[in-house]
């Protein structure tokens, strides 16, 4: 996604006229040397991107609110998570069960984070399973051998 950019010390300098730009381009990044960048944008953008979200969760809902739907929606994953074909069917419909919860919680409760991380996740998951010998060593038997209580850190 493109954005203008400005640094950080321009926006303390010049605020109005960075402020300006940010109506005009509705979106611009920050950049600082001692952190992560920055984004200003509208609020008018903001609402956008949180209409666009909620849209794509229920569209998701929907899809696969019914056995046509959601096969269709099964079918369209590798295109989007090419890994995704390393999946069993099972656990393709849990990423898109975990993918479609997590696309509400973006927007009903404006957590993106963990949106990310279920992708993520299974796309570590996919990783695994596409190598047949970390797969047979992952999911090889433990020893016999009990090693105590394994406490929380």
């Amino acid at each position: 996604m493109f954005a203008l950019t400005v640094s950080f010390s321009d926006l303390s300098k010049n605020s109005k006229r960075v402020a300006d730009t940010v109506e005009r381009a509705q979106r611009v990044q920050v950049t600082r040397r001692d952190g992560e960048n920055l984004y200003l944008t509208t609020e008018h953008h903001d609402r956008q991107r949180e209409e666009t979200a909620d849209v794509t969760a229920r569209l998701f809902t929907a899809l696969i609110g019914n056995d046509e739907g959601a096969r269709a929606v099964l079918l369209a994953l590798p295109e989007v998570f090419p890994w995704s074909r390393h999946l069993s069917a099972d656990e393709m419909r849990e990423f898109l069960t975990d993918l479609v919860n997590a696309t509400r919680d973006v927007a009903e409760l404006d957590i993106h984070s963990h949106l990310h991380r279920v992708i993520v996740e299974w796309r570590a998951t996919a990783r695994i399973l596409a190598n047949p010998e970390l797969t047979a060593a992952l999911t090889a038997p433990l020893p016999d051998e009990d090693h105590g209580e394994v406490y929380a850190p």
